[in-house]
């Protein structure tokens, strides 16, 4: 069997020496990498080619990669890297690697084209600057084709060791029985499904009901899957740690299944930075951290250790947090950097969405560079929308330059305070004009190009600022370059998908020193908040989509198809997307679910709602003690009922959500329901709580839904609606309507877990009368448009 590398993965693997350094940066958006590599073969003569694809077979590996261009007539190939700051604090390891890539592409190509030698040019291209510097060998094609079997040989024992475990692996899971024997009402069809898109390489959009074991269902099918259909890895993309760790529990039983007691699958979890860093108090670099020293001459050994199986006939061990954390620190390496290094390595990685789906995600980045084939399973995916509109929407807020402005850097180097004042300028020109016509809140057609020129000038600055002084660590400065860099690349990238909206303060209501009244100077500008507001992710989510084989979106509130259709991208797939909806194995006996039509949490009647919502919660709870939750549309209206239901019915035991809950907190606030436990539980709708929780059986006997979940009405989603209804029609319905009852479907959801469970669901507005709104909810409810 032969093994197939890159060739940036092989030189990755055999030539990178020597410490993690990240003080070169940043480096250049991939976009504005495309452009110069366009620039740089645009400068050249006729008959010079671009991309030139290159590959050669040595023993069992198989080389291939595309050089950057290559002018025949000069027997010269290029190899292109574009760069921002100064070249010359290039770190030497970096170089060496650039080289060994060049001469791996100048081997290929000799033995391709039959030259006997060939000049090889480094091309550094800066973006700034359009300017190239160029360093440039001559080699013999005996000399390279000596470095190419030298960089082969030191990798081939690592390449004949994967290409051992992924027939290991493709047998095991060829052999792999479901573990539970049957599958519950449900799972079948749905596991049928992701089988089905797997082998056709379609996404598939799947509505499953809570409880039937979503997870197992979605990712046993994709693990059988992967032999006969060539997967590479599966990527597990969650929203939320709860939704990861139900990904890591399958997996260990699957791993444990005694159809497979040493199932040869490499699990790796993903984990923020901040979570994993050792020395947040250090800078990325040898000279800083003592696990970022000499990182890359201790990294073929940790990455041995942490794949290697715990004895003859067993399988690895999953690549937990704890345990990427003990092997890097055994080998004094960084956690973080090293599981990074791992994801190239696992069959199977589970993560948060932004590393798929984020514009600099990690595993998107490797799927692209290794073409890889990849299958992606998407949990909860009614979060795409939100969390896809977090991920493409920048903002900048004055406190941000302000403090960057008092920053060390800015009252040293006169060139850098010079760029902040610029942006600081135009910034205060802008709310100037915006406070001339009176409005808190203006949307623009574009970003106010001054201000942008201002802050991509701001952004060049600070760059070679960065590369200037590598060892003057800056956090408000860095922080806001971070923010104004991604500002300008969603500039570049606007479109219909984004608004762009400015924002003043709020301003106090009581009345104004006498100083800044009518006659007097405007208060201090610049301090308005910019921001590139995505509303429809589709654009971005798409490409992401269909660079992996198959994937599929799942949750059990993705209706109706068609909003989710339109907001993720997955009208425009290549191949289409599959729907499908998947039976509910529970019926509307286990629930009774019941409209508090007296009742109105619309805004205007918040305060008379009040004391109808705290009694029929207190005489649900006397008629039937056990453990509720009850939901609210913020912590202000939380916080009011709860207070009136304490006055009313004192001894009723209740408890009550808080903002800003730690972990620990909120471990200690689901420990309170238990099998023989009793009282009501205050949530926010749409909050940790509302998801994610399983609390079957006598955990939960009922929810207490004050409010039909829409966003508030204010400015911003106004806008959200108007755009919208432009985009999709049904303006109102994608922008409130929808998003509010599927809260209210998922929280409604935490009731009914099992063909065991009986619960009660009360709806307390009239609203949830009306027929649209009734079409949205789980048909096993039992809740049909009421006559007349």
């Amino acid at each position: 069997m032969t093994y197939t590398v890159a060739v940036r993965e092989l030189c990755e693997f055999t030539a990178k020496q020597g410490d993690l350094d990240l003080r070169f940066t940043p480096a250049p958006t991939a976009l504005e990498g495309m452009a110069g590599h366009a620039t740089v073969a645009t400068r050249r003569g006729a008959g010079y080619r671009a991309e030139v694809a290159l590959a050669r077979q040595y023993k069992t590996l198989r080389v291939r990669g595309r050089a950057d261009g290559v002018d025949a007539a000069q027997q010269r190939l290029d190899e292109v890297k574009t760069f921002k700051g100064r070249l010359d604090r290039q770190p030497a390891s970096h170089r060496a690697l650039h080289w060994a890539q060049a001469r791996i592409y100048g081997g290929l190509l000799c033995q391709q084209e039959g030259w006997s030698h060939i000049d090889l040019s480094l091309v550094y291209f800066d973006i700034g600057t359009q300017k190239e510097t160029v360093f440039t060998e001559r080699h013999s094609a005996a000399d390279l084709q000596q470095h190419f079997e030298a960089q082969c040989e030191r990798f081939l024992a690592w390449a004949e060791a994967q290409v051992a475990h992924r027939a290991a692996r493709d047998t095991a899971l060829g052999a792999l029985a479901f573990p539970f024997g049957t599958f519950r009402a449900g799972q079948r069809p749905l596991a049928e499904a992701v089988y089905k898109a797997a082998a056709s390489g379609r996404c598939l959009l799947a509505q499953a009901p809570t409880g039937i074991g979503k997870t197992m269902g979605t990712l046993f099918p994709l693990l059988k899957a992967m032999p006969g259909q060539q997967i590479d890895k599966v990527f597990f993309l969650a929203a939320k740690t709860s939704g990861r760790q139900m990904a890591l529990d399958a997996l260990h039983r699957l791993a444990h299944s005694p159809t497979a007691p040493a199932l040869p699958l490499r699990v790796l979890e993903l984990v923020a930075r901040d979570k994993a860093c050792e020395h947040p108090d250090k800078a990325c670099h040898g000279e800083s951290c003592p696990l970022a020293q000499g990182f890359y001459d201790r990294l073929p050994a940790a990455r041995a250790a942490a794949v290697a199986a715990e004895g003859k006939s067993a399988a690895p061990a999953p690549l937990l947090q704890a345990r990427v954390r003990e092997v890097a620190l055994a080998h004094q390496v960084c956690p973080y950097y090293l599981s990074q290094e791992l994801a190239r390595w696992a069959d199977v990685v589970v993560g948060d969405y932004n590393y798929y789906f984020d514009l600099g995600g990690l595993l998107h980045g490797l799927t692209q560079a290794n073409q890889w084939r990849a299958a992606l399973l998407v949990d909860e995916a009614h979060n795409l929308v939100e969390r896809g509109r977090k991920m493409y929407t920048a903002e900048l807020r004055p406190d941000s330059l302000a403090l960057a402005r008092q920053s060390p850097a800015a009252t040293r180097h006169p060139a850098v305070k010079k760029a902040l004042d610029k942006v600081r300028r135009h910034w205060v020109a802008l709310d100037k004009e915006q406070a001339a016509a009176s409005a808190t809140y203006a949307v623009y057609e574009a970003f106010p190009e001054k201000l942008l020129a201002a802050l991509q000038q701001c952004g060049s600055t600070l760059s070679d600022h960065f590369a200037d002084h590598p060892a003057e660590p800056d956090a408000a400065l860095q922080a806001f370059y971070f923010d104004a860099l991604h500002l300008v690349r969603m500039a570049e990238l606007l479109d219909t998908h984004s608004l762009v909206d400015i924002t003043q303060p709020t301003q106090p209501t009581q009345r104004p020193p006498h100083s800044q009244r009518a006659g007097s100077k405007a208060p201090a500008a610049g301090g308005s908040t910019l921001c590139i507001r995505n509303v429809v992710p589709a654009p971005f989510l798409q490409p992401r989509l269909q660079a992996a084989h198959t994937s599929t979106l799942f949750s059990a509130t993705l209706q109706p198809a068609r909003y989710y259709g339109d907001l993720l991208g997955l009208l425009n797939l290549a191949k289409g997307h599959v729907w499908v909806d998947v039976e509910s194995p529970f019926d509307s006996a286990q629930l009774q679910v019941q409209v508090a039509r007296h009742i109105s949490t619309r805004y205007p009647d918040r305060q008379a709602s009040l004391a109808p919502i705290a009694d029929l919660m207190a005489q649900q709870f006397t008629e039937r003690p056990g453990n509720y939750l009850a939901f609210f549309s913020s912590y202000e209206y939380l916080q009011q009922v709860a207070d009136v239901f304490t006055q009313k019915h004192p001894g009723l035991p209740h408890w009550c959500q808080s903002r800003r809950m730690l972990e620990g907190e909120q471990r200690e606030f689901l420990a309170r329901f238990t099998d023989t436990s009793q009282g009501i539980a205050f949530a926010v709708l749409g909050g940790a709580f509302a998801e994610g929780i399983d609390l079957p059986g006598n955990r939960l006997i009922g929810a207490f839904l004050a409010t039909l979940g829409l966003p508030q009405v204010n400015p911003v989603n106004e806008q959200i609606r108007q755009r919208m209804q432009a985009l999709f029609g049904d303006g109102y319905d994608y922008a409130y309507l929808y998003p509010g009852l599927q809260k209210v479907v998922q929280a409604a959801g935490r009731v009914i877990r099992t063909p065991s469970d009986e619960g009660v669901v009360h709806l307390m507005d009239d609203r949830f009368t009306r027929a649209q709104v009734r079409a949205l909810l789980p048909g096993w409810w039992g809740l049909h448009p009421p006559a007349g």
